[in-house]
């Protein structure tokens, strides 16, 4: 690599070498160089000053050839154009742009509305108090106090919005009376008013210190000096405690969940690295040389519905996986697992489980994206190809094909596009590309895991990639990046259990927080029936009792 700064005065030309690693530092001075230019206009320069220009020239065009580095991988950055070329952006499993055929008109700018930067609606507001104000002396089907002969009805009430600030932990200071007789000293203490227990730290505040801590990632120091800022105090070890105290009320819904996941139809998982600063407990026969911490995300998807899970410690992925399935019930269909291609996250399947292994598309394409400046043509090419299918699977969503719907929707669209890709690749294969070229690598890495790459095509309800468990392990990588680490084992296993309760309410749009405080404020019908009190019928406990 070269370096080179442009300035009146001598610079320095940084060349990093093979070997040794050690830089050669060319002396550059632009002074020089314009008495070379001035010469050459009048008599021919001698063999040193041309190698001088020259090698200045060089260093110069190789520093501005440089690309930048890239920070997206969408298919419009890549190929140009508002569409990226193919009409399609497949870098989510959602698609941005227009039709895939569409041509755009010659000297117009094509036009795309991106959602998500308007105002927000009273219906917006879900978790906000409602208050029904009535208009003072009039009343539905009153007389109309303008024309004293219509009526007036009920129409759209029209909203009114008032947002305050205030503490994420509150807190109100009781001064209950003393009263003492002075002849017999028996002394008489005002109660405290209805509906106030003499509990200091309600639920709610280790269900809110829990969704800030490991659902947003604030560290409990950050939390303790906001709340210290806030006139209301609460110190790192007494939120900790509470938290803690919270988990195990938590556990047996954390139980099922696992039982539940268990159960899925299509099981979505995939590693990133994880701390714990104390000594970790590790599974008895494990190779000594394995050092790495792992967070395992996972998704299930069961009924209709989606489970988070993470799971912290010495195992990777395919080990957690392996461990999960064995609280699969016999009998039940074939399962399907979506990973990224790392031989870690091949399971060890338990007797009686049919798996059948997918891997992500996402991550192929990945391959073609790494290499684009190097071979354009050929990359553009199957990230086109690529989008197409992308553009079928969206069409399908939006359509609500059900998975066996979806399945045909394929094959008959996306078929065609992945037999005419395959061929393309195999042609390419010797003859025209060098196999441990950038492209030759790319290449062999989609043919050699080809089925599992195109099991969409062949199974209902197989996804295209992995990208649901990449946004979920998003929150341990917030958590991560804020905390640095976990303190023991023991507060791994506490913000897994919060983790996958935030993550599984999130992905199934139930309040988090009301989920939790509900948990705690009914413990023991937790423990007796777990199943009745998941995110998405607890509810239904809530409902007074019919008559």
């Amino acid at each position: 690599m070269i370096s080179i700064r442009v300035s009146r005065t001598p610079i320095f030309v940084k060349q990093k070498k093979k070997k040794p690693a050690r830089r050669r530092i060319l002396e550059i001075n632009v002074g020089a160089l314009d008495r070379i230019v001035d010469k050459a206009a009048q008599e021919p320069l001698n063999q040193e000053e041309c190698k001088q220009l020259k090698t200045s020239i060089h260093a110069m065009a190789a520093r501005l050839k440089k690309p930048p580095p890239r920070t997206t991988e969408k298919s419009k950055e890549l190929l140009g154009g508002e569409d990226g070329g193919g009409g399609v952006d497949n870098t989510d499993s959602g698609l941005e742009g227009g039709k895939a055929n569409e041509a755009p008109v010659p000297g117009q700018k094509k036009k795309t509305r991106r959602g998500g930067r308007g105002r927000n609606g009273a219906a917006s507001y879900t978790g906000a108090t409602q208050v029904s104000v009535a208009y003072g002396e009039l009343t539905s089907k009153s007389t109309c106090s303008n024309c004293e002969k219509g009526k007036v009805y009920d129409i759209e009430p029209s909203p009114l919005i008032v947002i305050v600030g205030m503490s994420p932990i509150q807190a109100t200071v009781y001064y209950l009376q003393n009263l003492r007789c002075n002849l017999c000293g028996e002394v008489y203490k005002a109660v405290a008013p209805e509906g106030v227990e003499d509990v200091k730290y309600d639920a709610s505040v280790a269900a809110m210190v829990a969704q800030l801590h490991y659902g947003s990632g604030m560290p409990f120091t950050r939390i303790e000096k906001l709340q210290k800022q806030m006139g209301i105090p609460l110190p790192v070890g007494t939120q900790y405690d509470l938290v803690d105290n919270a988990a195990a009320m938590l556990e047996p819904v954390h139980d099922e969940l696992i039982r539940l996941a268990a159960q899925g139809e299509v099981v979505t998982y995939d590693d990133t690295v994880a701390r714990i600063l104390d000594e970790v407990v590790r599974p008895e026969g494990q190779d000594e040389s394995r050092t790495g911490l792992k967070t395992t995300g996972i998704v299930s998807q069961v009924d209709g519905r989606q489970i988070a899970l993470f799971i912290t410690g010495p195992e990777h992925a395919g080990e957690n996986i392996g461990r999960l399935l064995k609280q699969r019930e016999q009998g039940l269909p074939s399962l399907v697992g979506m990973a990224d291609a790392l031989s870690c996250n091949n399971p060890k399947v338990p007797p009686g489980v049919d798996l059948l292994m997918a891997n992500c598309l996402t991550h192929g394409r990945r391959q073609f994206v790494d290499i684009f400046e190097s071979f354009p043509d050929e990359c553009r090419h199957v990230i086109e190809q690529l989008g197409l299918v992308y553009l079928h699977d969206k069409q399908a969503r939006e359509q609500g094909l059900s998975a066996v719907e979806r399945l045909s929707f394929h094959q008959l669209t996306s078929g065609p596009v992945m037999d005419e890709l395959k061929k393309w690749m195999e042609a390419q294969l010797p003859e025209k590309t060098e196999p441990n070229s950038g492209l030759g690598k790319a290449i062999k890495y989609f043919l050699k895991r080809w089925d599992r790459l195109t099991l969409f095509l062949r199974h209902a309800g197989s996804p295209l990639d992995s990208n649901v468990v990449e946004r979920a392990l998003k929150r341990a990588i917030l958590y991560r990046k804020n905390s640095f680490f976990y303190k023991t084992q023991h507060g791994a296993e506490v913000g897994d259990l919060f983790m996958s309760v935030i993550h599984t309410c999130d992905l199934n749009d139930v309040n988090s927080f009301k989920y939790m405080h509900q948990l705690q404020q009914h413990e023991a019908e937790v423990r007796a029936s777990p199943a009745a009190w998941l995110p998405w019928n607890f509810h239904l406990q809530l409902r007074p009792a019919p008559d």
